[in-house]
């Protein structure tokens, strides 16, 4: 794929990239988790009155800027995400975390600065007919914060006919983009089961009944459930994340923790993992004597884009990086969770991605949820057009 131009990329928005640039590594420099972002709310609420955005709190530290321009009656919103992840960065740069055990490792600070470039063009261009609601979210890696922003009254009090949001994606040539309708990505589901057994002396495990190896088979049976009972041609993860067992090596524990990360591309396959994962579960504790409590938390759907919206941002997208940049995936083919699909069930949008390569340095070291990972500032300018092209169209 050849180097990206910057040639669609309007003046004012090549100007002001430094200035965002230091904005993004401001926010990168002091992280914060979750649903508690004050400091980055703050800062973004700050600029957005100043350009002159009329500011509301939605759903704790949740915000949303909204400019009215002319008589027209449609509306769009545009999400960025705020927080932080709970990782000891490890870049060695001079804008690296202040918080020890906290990092921007997935390229949120980028988002941010991303739209707010775009805020401040919008509003002094005022080159768009109806109401823009800027949506910053808190919370997305928690996977709550959509939830409670919609629970706030989100999308009664900023009605939308549209919205959108973008995610960096390292894995491609910065300029390169994936925007496509249907689904993208995969739902999330977290699985916390305790085998219960009757603990003992590691001397006598014939007086006991051992959780752990329930546990322990049970992790090998799980492999099983996707390469045996998902069509191949369907998309699905069951990934073991954390087992806990035990205190000292002579004790046969009463508990043992398993939790598990569930993943799908579909909505029948992830209810047929549900199944299978239950029945597994249940029928290994049985059968080494042991039982099983099983809590099975339903996280985010799938992100399904809808056909319109996703047709309009493909266009808007194209007028900025080119269209033969813009690549399209398999179906199921990446199955990384994202709470803005909770918005795309309230809402018809699309979520798309933008390239993130950072020039010489390997895809290792810049992935996602990575303690070497950086957001690439090259980003900013191309995000922030492509979101000046979409709002532009589609408040024609």
């Amino acid at each position: 794929m050849p180097a990206f131009d910057t040639m669609n990329i309007p003046a004012a928005l090549l100007h002001s990239a430094p200035r965002f640039a230091q904005i993004r590594q401001r926010i990168h420099a002091a992280p914060e988790l979750g649903a508690d972002v004050p400091q980055t709310a703050a800062l973004v609420a700050g600029l957005l009155r100043e350009w002159g955005y009329d500011v509301h709190t939605v759903g704790g530290h949740g915000l949303v800027g909204q400019l009215k321009l002319g008589s027209g009656t449609r509306t769009i919103g545009l999400r960025a995400d705020m927080d932080a992840l709970p990782v000891r960065e490890r870049t060695g740069l001079p804008y690296a975390s202040r918080h020890e055990g906290r990092m921007h490792a997935c390229g949120h600070d980028g988002h941010t600065a991303a739209l707010l470039a775009a805020a401040e063009y919008l509003a002094a261009s005022r080159s768009f007919n109806g109401t823009l609601n800027l949506i910053f979210q808190p919370d997305e890696e928690g996977l709550r914060g959509a939830v409670a922003m919609i629970a706030d009254g989100l999308f009664e009090r900023f009605p939308c006919d549209g919205v959108y949001a973008f995610h960096n994606a390292p894995g491609l040539p910065l300029g390169a983009a994936i925007v496509q309708s249907g689904s993208l990505g995969g739902s999330s589901d977290r699985v916390t089961v305790t085998f219960r057994g009757k603990g003992g002396h590691g001397a006598n495990p014939d007086l006991a009944v051992d959780p752990t190896v329930a546990l322990a088979s049970t992790v090998m049976a799980l492999q099983t459930i996707v390469a045996r009972n998902i069509a191949p041609a369907d998309a699905a993860v069951v990934s073991v994340g954390q087992i806990h067992a035990g205190s000292t090596y002579n004790i046969i524990p009463e508990t043992a923790t398993l939790e598990l990360s569930v993943r799908a591309a579909r909505p029948e396959v992830r209810e047929l993992l549900a199944r299978r994962i239950t029945d597994l579960v249940r029928h290994q504790a049985e059968a080494f004597q042991a039982t099983a409590d099983i809590d099975y938390e339903p996280l985010v759907p799938t992100v399904r884009n809808s056909e319109m919206e996703t047709g309009i941002a493909r266009k808007a997208v194209g007028s900025v990086v080119g269209e033969e940049r813009i690549i399209q995936i398999p179906p199921g083919s990446q199955l990384g969770s994202e709470d803005f699909a909770w918005m795309l069930e309230r809402v018809p949008g699309c979520y798309f991605a933008l390239g993130n390569n950072l020039e010489g340095q390997p895809c290792v070291g810049c992935s996602l949820h990575n303690e070497g990972y950086d957001f690439n500032d090259k980003l900013i300018p191309i995000g922030a057009a492509c979101w000046v092209a979409l709002v532009e169209q589609y408040l024609r």
